[in-house]
């Protein structure tokens, strides 16, 4: 393992120079090939004068950077983070080296694509700030961070582990530079025998893929569904676990099938989060289609070996055989040709139903159910409704990259401000048909004491809501992260209280 170790502050003294002799300690210590370049003593003109950086005279200093850039396995860059992103003399040396024909190489200069030359290398930032990171990471949003590891070195092809942040460094104390110190020096010594923990660079682009953020609500109305038998006497627990494996894989085939169906727009969109826009390990490339038609391909076999001993445990077979059916088309057909629901503007009716009526469905009837008594479809409404709204808002920031690629979500078809006129009187609805559920017998166990933390989160949605729809930005094309947050925590309140009080 080559590493090469940049120190990007002016000055050499700094705490960010003592991060970096640990830094360098540790990964000696680990017994890597290491090489170091302390920007702050070479000599280079920080500015592009030529039309392109690659006709700019290389100085001296210049041509061996590069030489070590081409040289080095892994990248690490230590550096203060000032008013939001990189001092300039880092920036004006990623100027100087990130050049055509040495980086990247442009295809057709007409069109956009490009081949990224420096795939294969890795890299690792190290940053001090005086904001907290928890703010420059949140509030922020990295934008420093982001654009040296996704839009300069992602653009390239490196890939980039979790960055080190620390601060604010204007408060710290002596105890907590020295905690800082000794983890980068462990953040060295990780590179130990020449590997950076190669199966977690092959294992995290899957798990980021399958989004598992999600499936705890699948798995608690399933559950709700399972225990919602009244009388029961025997919970069946093998049956319970079959039913589960098969939706668990179901669901992590569906991701995948959305992640590789859904590129076209994912790739154009430039409001993507957390929330929305896919995981982008398509996009980043640290997945590719090859990989994702297999991971389609191994979730779906999962699910229907899964599927055969849920079934084979259930005490009605055919009835739970079609369930399971309906389910696979719901769910799969979201974005996978020929149904393509949220192409046709049924996708966010199909992954609410999906991720209510028909989970719960699944759990009640494999513990003995029937599936036209009252009481599941009863159980299933309050938290279908209480989806729609979280799914309907989720596709704002998409809201332009859904229509260059032809996607007819809510917002597209209905336009961005009656897309969230109808996710505000959904939010309405859900309340009140939770505050009905909680008085009607089939449901009253399952709903009772809601009412305390729905109706308030209900009314700081609607006020969230409300402030979007009379606020001055545009309502399409930008991140709506803080209502994001409060409109998926609202689907809580209709898996979580009705899962407690079944428990």
């Amino acid at each position: 393992m080559n590493v090469l170790l940049i120190l990007g502050h002016p000055r050499k003294d700094s705490f960010c120079g003592a991060l970096f002799e640990a830094y360098r300690d540790g990964a000696l210590r680990a017994g890597v090939e290491l090489r170091t370049l302390v920007l702050a003593d070479l000599a280079f003109d920080t500015d592009v004068h030529t039309e392109s950086p690659e006709q700019q005279h290389y100085e001296p200093d210049i041509r061996h950077a590069r030489e070590l850039v081409d040289w080095a396995d892994h990248l690490v860059f230590v550096y203060p983070t000032w008013w939001g992103a990189s001092p300039a003399l880092l920036k004006g040396f990623l100027d100087r080296i990130i050049t055509p024909g040495f980086a990247f190489h442009f295809r057709d200069p007409d069109k956009l694509g490009w081949d990224k030359l420096w795939k294969g290398k890795t890299s690792q930032t190290i940053t001090t700030m005086d904001t907290p990171p928890v703010l420059h990471r949140w509030l922020y949003r990295q934008p420093g961070t982001n654009a040296l590891r996704r839009a300069s070195l992602g653009f390239c092809g490196v890939r980039s582990r979790r960055a080190l942040m620390f601060g604010p460094m204007r408060l710290s104390t002596d105890r907590q530079r020295q905690a800082w110190l000794e983890r980068v020096r462990r953040a060295g010594l990780a590179v130990r025998g020449g590997t950076l923990r190669k199966l977690g660079r092959q294992v995290t682009p899957w798990l980021m893929a399958l989004r598992l953020q999600f499936y705890p609500m699948s798995w608690a109305a399933y559950t709700i569904g399972a225990l919602a038998i009244a009388g029961a006497d025997v919970f069946r627990t093998a049956v319970y676990w079959w039913g589960y494996l098969c939706l668990f894989a179901l669901e992590a085939a569906t991701v995948f099938a959305n992640e590789y169906f859904d590129y076209e727009s994912d790739r154009n969109n430039c409001a993507a989060g957390p929330f929305n826009g896919g995981s982008r390990m398509l996009v980043e490339h640290k997945l590719d289609f090859r990989n994702l038609r297999h991971g389609i391909a191994v979730a779906l076999t999962a699910a229907v070996v899964c599927a055969a001993f849920a079934i084979e445990l259930a005490s009605a077979p055919g009835t739970v055989t079609v369930l399971l059916a309906v389910v696979f088309v719901l769910t799969l057909g979201y974005t996978t040709p020929p149904l393509k629901w949220c192409y046709r503007g049924l996708g966010e009716l199909d992954v609410a139903v999906s991720h209510s009526f028909m989970v719960l469905l699944v759990g009640y009837l494999l513990q003995g159910g029937l599936w036209w008594t009252a009481t599941p479809w009863l159980l299933a409404l309050p938290i279908c409704v209480s989806i729609l709204p979280a799914i309907i808002l989720s596709a704002l920031p998409d809201h332009h990259a859904d229509i260059q690629a032809g996607k007819g979500t809510l917002p597209v078809r209905l336009g961005a401000r009656a897309a969230t006129w109808l996710a505000l009187a959904l939010t309405i609805a859900a309340a009140a048909l939770g505050l009905i559920m909680a008085r009607m017998a089939p449901t009253h166990v399952a709903y009772h004491d809601i009412v305390w933390g729905m109706v308030p989160h209900a009314g700081l949605l609607v006020l969230m809501l409300l402030r979007l729809l009379h606020g001055r930005e545009r309502l399409a094309d930008r991140r709506i992260d803080a209502v994001m947050v409060v409109a998926l925590s609202y689907i809580l309140w209709f898996v979580a209280i009705p899962f407690w009080n079944l428990v």
